[in-house]
């Protein structure tokens, strides 16, 4: 006799689990959302303000989506019980393991959702700006930023997300000295600002002729790109904007012309700057978008921080400390030290299988 009591349970659990994630998320508050962005969409003058359009055509999208996934996996949820229903009416034995599939399915986008609902900070739905600096330690450290460079770049397009780099400065030897690369996709930032400070490498050297152990280190730095024209006030007077040519790969066209672009936010003291477009107004407009992020970044840190000396905790948010260490001699072990969470499968790690790491700090941050 067909007997789905476990996974009657299971559906249980996992239909309490989306209705909590539909009030935290405020699905009601989404709908009257989309309600009004939808007439304003709708007014015979929206396109006239361009860049407000676009705003407000990705609110509304965001929002939409975020309504579909909790009534469609609601939805599923129901279909899922009543299929149960009907094979045990029907004792159909060859139809049990399709339907414990189903339940397991459901399960994993249960846990997508939730980890979906964790990302409500207002800039999370917002592409991410990478950047990467080699510490010191010469060619070694260099070497490290590049293995860092291609194991996010594996683990966006793992995740579906688009890559684009901005600048790039190539190590003497081998490697990288730094490199800044754009991550584009639905909560990219959300995700990747979990990766924000020093990564630390142990490794045998490939560098060095006695094959020495060496620890080198890299700091990753993370930030929304910022679309919304009002989201950060800059004062043009408190910019010095330097051009000079680029170099590395852009052919003879992009070496002749002073086409990048290096601005300088003097109250802050922050320096951004953008090679890798064909223009030099290409690049001056991602370089004030990289500045608006790194400025919108210090602002949350802000927040952040003043939130936690009100709370009164003892804890400090250490941004730029520390956070992993991967280690490849002599055992190999890839350990968080803000979770604790480990992985002993080095090569997947490197090769972009960073998700589970991302969602232990989501969990707990």
């Amino acid at each position: 006799m067909v007997d789905f009591y476990a996974q009657r349970q299971q559906l249980e659990k996992f239909s309490k689990e989306v209705a909590d994630v539909a009030e935290a998320l405020d699905v009601n508050a989404l709908k009257e959302e989309v309600e009004r962005l939808t007439e304003v969409q709708h007014a015979e003058n929206f396109w006239q303000d361009l860049e407000n359009a676009q705003n407000v055509n990705r609110r509304l999208n965001d929002c939409n989506k975020k309504i579909k996934k909790v009534e469609e996996l609601t939805s599923r949820i129901t279909d899922a019980v009543a299929l149960l229903d009907l094979i045990e009416e029907m004792d159909e034995e060859s139809e049990v393991e399709n339907a414990k599939k189903e339940v397991s399915e459901i399960a994993d986008k249960v846990a997508e959702l939730q980890i979906e609902a964790l990302l409500n900070g207002k800039y999370d739905g917002n592409n991410a700006i990478l950047t990467l600096h080699a510490g010191a330690g010469g060619t070694e450290a260099q070497d490290w930023a590049e293995m860092l460079y291609r194991m996010y770049v594996r683990y966006a397009e793992r995740s579906g997300y688009g890559v684009k780099v901005l600048d790039r400065l190539d190590g003497e030897e081998a490697g990288i000295k730094s490199v800044t690369f754009l991550v584009s996709g639905e909560n990219a930032y959300g995700y990747l600002k979990a990766e924000m400070g020093v990564h630390r490498l142990v490794r045998i050297s490939p560098f060095d002729a006695n094959k020495r152990r060496h620890t080198s280190f890299a700091s990753l730095e993370v930030m929304p790109e910022i679309t919304e024209t009002d989201a950060i006030k800059i004062n043009p007077d408190e910019l010095r904007i330097d051009t000079y040519r680029s170099g590395g790969a852009g052919g003879q066209h992009i070496n002749k012309t002073d086409s990048a672009v290096r601005i300088t936010h003097i109250p802050t003291g922050i320096v951004v700057q953008c090679q890798n477009e064909r223009s030099q107004i290409q690049n001056r407009e991602t370089a004030m978008k990289m500045l608006m992020g790194k400025l919108t970044e210090v602002k949350e840190r802000e927040r952040m921080e003043e939130a936690q000396s009100i709370k009164g905790e003892l804890k400090k948010i250490e941004w730029g400390s520390q956070i992993r260490s991967y280690v490849f001699c002599p055992y190999t072990l890839v350990k968080d030290h803000r979770t604790n969470y480990e992985n002993t499968n080095v090569a997947a790690v490197m090769d972009g299988d960073i998700g589970e790491f991302i969602i232990e700090y989501l969990k707990r941050s």
